[in-house]
């Protein structure tokens, strides 16, 4: 997903930051130096600040964080697994781009940690002759889960390696019995900004237009290697992954697998698409991974894969066409020009 605020935002690094210290205590606190209030603060120093009306720090309305659960998978084969490194779990939960929490990378874990997902329902509709409800069990219990571990390549020029928990998206479209008429796949994310705060400000959001949508030709939702994830690392989605449902479509750089789907809309036109609406000259529908296509600021020719090393561990490698799975997608596009259809 991008990264970059578009000009008409006229937003600075630090407004960013500012709006989050704001609108969370635990980043306050972070924020002023302070790991833990109570071990480091005495109430006499606390009650002075909050009768001074600086910071109620032991008032403790912070959410909690929502359980994961582990889950019954199969593991797959090829071409649904690589035997590259996986990243660790720890850098999967903690380094996203989902700016409905935040547009900083650590915003995310930070502010869906009391995310509801359960009651949820998933409704797919439009061009089928059976619009299904998903509620939350549905979603794990409806179509056998297995474990597909695939990489995952962000526009940003870094990618990791994720053992995504999930079922084929093609199942559940076949449910739906589409019509001849459906030509596109439109997805759309639950829009709740009390619980999603970058909805609701400018500041944290990136000046998005929630809420989030995204979009598939038929051809590339039926295709085997895209999965609807409800889990990574044998448990179900963190909220700062997408839970409790997500899309994964591993050809394509990682703002194409939009996350906490609620709607799934079978359609005869292309649909719109929030970073193509956004910038159209840096975010195109297609999104394909392609080092010969650069971004207009900077080159797709390599990317920083995130591994146990820090940001300047040499983890620099060359990207793949369609992220290594060419010899599974490139057929998709025969005849095309990636370049205007990028």
């Amino acid at each position: 997903m991008l990264i970059k605020i578009p000009a008409k935002s006229e937003l600075l690094e630090n407004q960013i930051t500012d709006e989050s210290i704001y609108l969370q205590r635990r980043q306050i606190l972070k924020t002023m130096g302070f790991v833990g209030a109570g071990a480091l603060l005495s109430g006499a120093f606390a009650a002075k600040q909050a009768q001074a009306g600086i910071l109620d720090i032991f008032e403790s309305d912070e959410p909690q964080e929502v359980p994961l659960k582990s889950l019954d998978y199969a593991k797959a084969g090829k071409p649904f697994i690589t035997d590259e490194t996986m990243t660790p779990e720890n850098k999967v939960t903690h380094h996203n781009n989902f700016y409905e929490f935040g547009a900083q990378k650590s915003q995310p874990a930070e502010y869906a940690r009391g995310f509801v997902t359960d009651p949820w329902y998933l409704k797919v509709e439009g061009n089928v002759n059976k619009p299904l409800l998903l509620d939350h069990d549905a979603l794990f219990s409806r179509f056998p889960l297995q474990e597909r571990i695939y990489r995952l390549r962000c526009v940003e020029a870094w990618s990791m390696v994720i053992p995504w928990i999930g079922f084929p998206l093609a199942d559940l479209i076949k449910q739906a019995d589409p019509k001849s008429s459906a030509k596109y796949v439109a997805f759309q994310t639950l829009y709740d900004p009390k619980q999603m705060p970058g909805q609701d400000s400018r500041f944290l959001g990136g000046g998005i237009d929630y809420p989030y949508v995204e979009g598939l030709r038929m051809d590339e939702a039926m295709h085997p290697l895209t999965m609807l994830a409800v889990g990574l690392y044998g448990k179900s989605l963190p909220g700062q992954n997408g839970a409790p449902v997500r899309l994964v479509v591993p050809w394509k750089y990682g703002f194409k697998s939009i996350k906490s789907i609620v709607s799934i809309k079978l359609t005869t036109q292309q649909p719109p698409t929030t970073w193509n609406k956004l910038a159209p000259q840096e975010y195109g529908f297609y999104a394909n991974v392609n080092p010969a296509v650069d971004h207009p600021r900077w080159s797709q020719a390599s990317e920083r894969r995130i591994t146990t090393g820090g940001l300047l561990a040499n983890n620099r490698i060359d990207t793949l066409p369609f992220n290594g799975y060419a010899d599974d997608v490139a057929d998709l596009y025969t005849g095309m020009d990636l370049h205007r259809y990028y």
